[in-house]
């Protein structure tokens, strides 16, 4: 029989229901309030073996990262206190929020799935992280094309933590929202894409990783630095955002970034791009 990849079992219940239904009605009358589509991270849910497999997941990611990861996610991962001993809080007192908001207003919040596009921009714009609460199985370990919370904790919110990279993932949330050009849409997504999920940025003479894709897998993060297979290019944006990708593989194609004020700036002037385009249409 097939093993499960992930612990469903932890949001099969009419809250999350519940919360799914208004997050995939988002942005019609009547379904306007991003906080619904929250839930409780139920806890108690998690089993021996889920608490086994992130420590599983921390020690040997956290091994690989140590001179291989960007300082940024490095120094953003001790100043919200990711720890391995267990997985780790989205509410009460040992949550990672309690850390996190102080630094740069971000939270982590528990969602019961995929949000829609608009939905889950709605939450960056309020510098809120969408988050997957179930975890992959030990049969997952190394590749997971779907997100977990190893993959959105470990590997997205260290990052939240830098007020440079908070304040772009915020703006882009905001570009997003408002986008009503189906080619901006595309676009964004491509940037997402090759950035916060499987960005490489320079620091001093070394390759580093940030992105979250190449951050929470073991795979993929050895591909990404060490494979003559990828073709590591210089970001741009606008080359970014022309850059298709496809999402069941090990990706042929990274972008590498020479800061993250160099992230920040050009989704600034992006999103003016498409400020300036909506009024353009709204004056016509």
């Amino acid at each position: 029989m097939k093993m499960p990849n992930l612990n469903n079992d932890m949001i099969n219940g009419a809250e999350a229901k519940a919360a799914q239904d208004y997050a995939n009605q988002f942005g019609t009358p009547g379904f306007n309030d991003p906080r619904k589509f929250y839930i409780d991270q139920h806890y108690s849910g998690y089993s021996e073996e889920n608490q086994e497999v992130w420590q599983m997941l921390y020690d040997g990611q956290m091994a690989f990262l140590a001179d291989r990861a960007s300082d940024v996610y490095l120094n953003g991962a001790r100043a919200i206190n990711l720890v391995r001993d267990h997985i780790p809080h989205l509410q009460g007192e040992q949550s990672i929020n309690q850390f996190l908001k102080k630094l740069t207003g971000w939270e982590s919040c528990a969602v019961p799935g995929y949000l829609p596009a608009k939905a889950f921009f709605a939450c960056l714009s309020r510098r809120e992280f969408p988050t997957t609460v179930v975890l992959r199985s030990k049969q997952a370990i190394e590749y997971l094309p779907e997100p977990d919370i190893f993959h959105d904790v470990f590997g997205h919110v260290p990052l939240h933590a830098d007020p440079i990279f908070a304040d772009f993932l915020q703006t882009y949330g905001r570009a997003a929202l408002t986008a009503t050009d189906e080619a901006d849409m595309t676009r964004l997504s491509r940037l997402f894409w090759f950035t916060v999920e499987f960005g490489l940025i320079r620091e001093g003479t070394e390759l580093k990783l940030y992105g979250s894709g190449l951050i929470s897998s073991p795979g993929e993060s050895i591909h990404a630095l060490e494979s003559p297979d990828v073709d590591r290019r210089p970001f741009d944006l606008d080359q970014v955002c022309d850059t298709d990708f496809e999402i069941d593989h090990y990706q042929p194609i990274l972008y590498v970034l020479d800061s993250f004020e160099q992230l920040r700036d050009a989704m600034n002037q992006y999103a003016n791009r498409i400020l300036e385009k909506n009024e353009a249409t709204a004056g016509d």
